[in-house]
């Protein structure tokens, strides 16, 4: 399952603005940002993540998605499997306090050059809150 979908934009306040607009009678409405890039969707729900591409680190046209994983375990599991199946590493399995104290995730850049992502949002065990 799809946790969220992201990809970089060439005018991120431009590309903000319009995201805001379009998916307010959706909802949706900016969730958390940062210093240019945003997520939007529902309340407690961030589905679409959108950056500038020099905090994305990509040109436009390159996408990130996100899978949701069971467990920190599987977040594990994908990121070493992603890599012996031929991915590059995009940030190994860790907490991500800057989206939320739970957001423990791992990334991998796939043959194509997109950004794939496993991702789980429950609290670890007190040992993994470090």
């Amino acid at each position: 399952m799809l946790d969220h979908l992201g990809f970089a934009v060439a005018d991120f306040p431009r590309s903000r603005g319009f995201y805001a607009a379009a998916l307010a009678p959706l909802g949706m409405a900016v969730h958390s940002e940062g210093n240019g890039w945003a997520m939007f969707g529902p309340a407690g729900r961030p589905l679409l993540w959108i950056g500038g591409p020099d905090v994305a680190g990509r040109p436009p046209g390159h996408i990130h998605y996100a899978f949701a994983a069971a467990d920190r375990e599987s977040v594990n599991a994908f990121h070493a499997a992603a890599l012996t199946a031929g991915g590059h590493d995009n940030g190994g399995p860790g907490i991500r306090p800057q989206y939320h104290a739970n957001y423990y995730a791992a990334f991998v850049i796939d043959p194509d050059g997109h950004n794939i992502e496993a991702v789980c949002h429950a609290p670890g065990a007190p040992e993994d809150q470090t």
